[in-house]
């Protein structure tokens, strides 16, 4: 088990300051830093004990442009094709036509979660793993962001595959991390949507 790292924020701090960043410096993020990362990952919450994550790092330029070139074209089609993603997401289409569009933002680290196929819920686990993964980095003065249009490129089999992904596997979340080159600033949030409040008297 790797070592704990003393951070400057309290838990609550953290996730008040987490944000979802696109804009990174240069500076590689180290394979020390990258581990410590997923040992914060696989403390999530997990049904039955099952673990059903596995990860892929990924810290190659080329592969970068060659999965984000062929994600670009998936995505549109996705979206074109169905009228409420088109109405949610067609404001993107224009920088994902665009040949110099990098969707994973120059970010120098990309992590894939993958989750267990036959160990259901794997994805909800993949996502309690992927939030963990994300404050600890936050924690660390690191950004991170969730690249969703990647989804469809890096669950092709053939780019699995490459990957070293398994079938028995699915890539569940795919985060960017590294250094932030933007200003964080605050993350305003509506208030809690209270359906009911059932309180016994």
């Amino acid at each position: 088990m790797m070592p704990l790292l003393k951070v400057e924020m309290n838990i609550f701090e953290t996730i008040l300051a987490r944000r979802s960043i696109r804009h990174y410096k240069t500076q590689p993020v180290d394979q020390v830093t990258a581990h410590i990362l997923l040992e914060a990952a696989v403390r999530a919450p997990t049904a039955m004990h099952r673990e059903p994550w596995a990860f892929v790092i990924i810290q190659d330029k080329a592969l970068f442009k060659k999965l984000s070139d062929h994600a670009k074209p998936l995505f549109i089609a996705k979206v074109t094709s169905h009228q409420s993603a088109y109405e949610n997401h067609g404001h993107l289409l224009e920088a994902f036509r665009s040949p110099d569009f990098n969707i994973f933002y120059n970010a120098g680290t990309l992590i894939l979660i993958c989750g267990k196929k036959t160990a259901h819920p794997f994805e909800a686990d993949c996502w309690m793993a992927a939030e963990n993964l994300m404050l600890a980095a936050s924690a660390m003065g690191l950004g991170t962001c969730v690249i969703g249009s990647a989804l469809p490129a890096v669950n092709d089999p053939e780019v699995k595959l490459s990957l070293g992904i398994s079938n028995e596997f699915s890539v569940v979340v795919p985060i960017i991390l590294g250094y932030p080159d933007q200003d964080v600033t605050p993350n305003l949030r509506k208030p809690p949507l209270i359906l009911s409040s059932m309180i016994a008297t």
